[in-house]
């Protein structure tokens, strides 16, 4: 599994695209049988109590891509911050096991891991 992490916008999608995977093969916010999940962090903040039991089906994909969510002004809600915690305590447990893990800056990938 490839883990692609990066800010909004900063371009990961079209990495992702240019890996070779089509729109179709690209689940958005959702976790179904598509090779890649795109914007995970949509997942995990409509409920963060199960982020953890996302962890295994995560590591089945090809690539998951996930804003960083940990960087910036903290959420005023306490949902919020629970859910900003998850996903990165999630992300943590991804890189951990993932094959690669790209981090998307200004369009630009880095690997971070290989």
């Amino acid at each position: 599994m490839v883990l692609v992490i990066g800010g909004a916008g900063s371009g990961k999608l079209d990495y992702v695209k240019s890996l070779g995977y089509s729109e179709d093969e690209i689940a958005n916010g959702r976790l179904n049988d598509c090779k890649v999940v795109y914007n995970l962090q949509n997942i995990v903040f409509g409920d963060p109590e199960r982020a953890p039991e996302l962890l295994e089906a995560l590591l089945a994909k090809e690539v998951v891509v996930c804003n960083e969510v940990g960087s910036g002004i903290i959420p005023l809600t306490q949902r919020e911050r629970l859910a900003r915690e998850a996903t990165g305590r999630l992300c943590i447990q991804l890189a951990a096991r993932a094959a690669r893990v790209v981090r998307l800056v200004c369009g630009i990938p880095a690997v971070i891991k290989e």
